[in-house]
C-alpha cells in the first residue's frame, strides 16, 4: 500500500493542493511498518490534475488536512481512498498511527 501526505516544512500541509511537497510512504498493512519514504515535489497547482498523477504514482490512500468536496470524489472514482481532518506532524508519525489504529481525524479544514 502507498500513502501520500501532503507536506509543507516537514509536517503535513492543512491545504492539500498548495502544499510544497508529497510524502510517499509504502507500508506493509498486515506487519504494520513503514517500508520506503521518498519526498516528491509536488506539480503546478491545477484543479483536477493531482488524482490521476498520485494513481499514476501507485497511491491507494491520501490523509489530508483538508480537501475539497470534487476532489474527493474524483480521488475516490480512481480507487484512492482519502482520509481528511488529519492534524499537522511529521508524515511518518502520521502513517504509524494509521497503521495503528489511532489516527485521529477531525472536521474537514477545506471549505471548497
Amino acid at each position: 500500500m502507498k500513502i501520500a501526505i501532503p507536506v509543507a516544512g516537514n509536517q503535513l500541509c492543512l491545504h492539500f493542493g498548495h502544499c510544497e511537497r508529497f510524502a510517499m510512504i509504502e507500508v506493509d498493512e498486515e506487519q504494520k511498518t513503514i517500508l520506503n519514504v521518498e519526498y516528491v515535489d509536488a506539480p503546478p497547482h491545477q484543479p483536477g490534475l493531482l488524482p490521476p498523477w498520485m494513481k499514476e504514482r501507485g497511491v491507494n490512500l491520501v490523509i489530508a488536512g483538508g480537501m475539497g468536496a470534487r476532489a474527493i470524489e474524483f480521488f475516490n472514482q480512481l480507487g484512492i481512498q482519502v482520509l481528511v481532518g488529519a492534524s499537522p506532524d511529521v508524515p511518518e508519525n502520521i502513517v504509524k498511527a494509521y497503521l495503528d489504529g489511532t489516527l485521529k481525524t477531525g472536521q474537514n479544514v477545506c471549505d471548497h
